[in-house]
């Protein structure tokens, strides 16, 4: 296998300004470079593009900080310690992901990176996008997505996420689109106290609490269609939960 080098950083305008999104998620990045100067560039680079990033520089003190993050860029060429025992330490000892960064681009430095309990490899240089893009690829893996629920069982209450059909007792609940967005929220997950400010924000795309009574004129029609005001509960000064009645 034969391990390409990578166009280095682009300059700094094209950091300053990026071309399109880089990263669809933002994270909390510990960068691990006996090279003072490429660390300080490394970080400045993540906080530009909305990520946190600290570096450190030294095996000892990412073991001592790599539970703190929630991605390790671990340059493999250290002062104190060989990269490849800090990257095989810090994966038996935590579950954060860990790109292993290299001077060296041969199979068999990838290899030994790799084995050592890297998530993934690159060497320097390497351009700054395709960090971003592997570092995705990463911790989608490390954090699948879950796939959700099509619909949301309580009792006789059925709800159908992608029908939009409420469903009680086997009989269809004739809902308006706001009482069924409200419902739906309400059962994300059923139990759960959703505060007002909330409610507003997800349903009418609105925060100012004075509108507040638009909530309870919903929550009162929808316990009046399902027959029971036990459906929903409000709790005092927060939101509402939906309970089996």
């Amino acid at each position: 296998m034969q391990v390409s080098r990578i166009h280095p950083f682009p300059s700094y305008s094209d950091i300053s300004r990026p071309r399109g999104v880089l990263s669809r998620h933002s994270w909390n990045f510990l960068v691990v470079d006996g090279d003072e100067r490429a660390a300080r560039e490394l970080t400045q680079r993540l906080r530009r593009h909305r990520h946190e990033a600290r570096s450190v520089g030294t095996g000892a003190e990412a073991l001592r900080r790599c539970t703190d993050a929630e991605v390790v860029l671990l340059a493999l060429d250290l002062p104190d310690v060989d990269g490849l025992e800090v990257c095989r330490s810090i994966a038996e000892t935590s579950r954060t992901p860990l790109l292993a960064l290299a001077e060296h681009g041969s199979e068999l430095d990838c290899v030994l990176g790799l084995q050592a309990g890297a998530d993934d490899f690159l060497v320097k240089p390497y351009g700054f996008r395709e960090l971003l893009a592997r570092v995705e690829a990463v911790m989608r893996r490390a954090h699948p997505a879950e796939r959700p629920r099509s619909s949301t069982r309580l009792g006789p209450l059925t709800i159908d996420h992608t029908t939009r059909v409420v469903r009680l007792h086997g009989q269809p609940v004739a809902l308006t689109r706001k009482e069924f967005d409200l419902l739906h929220l309400l059962a994300s997950p059923p139990g759960k106290v959703v505060h007002r400010r909330h409610i507003l924000h997800h349903v009418w795309q609105d925060i100012d609490l004075s509108r507040s009574r638009t909530i309870d004129t919903h929550v009162n029609s929808l316990r009046r269609k399902l027959g029971s005001a036990g459906w929903i509960i409000a709790v005092r000064g927060v939101g509402f939960r939906l309970v089996e009645a």
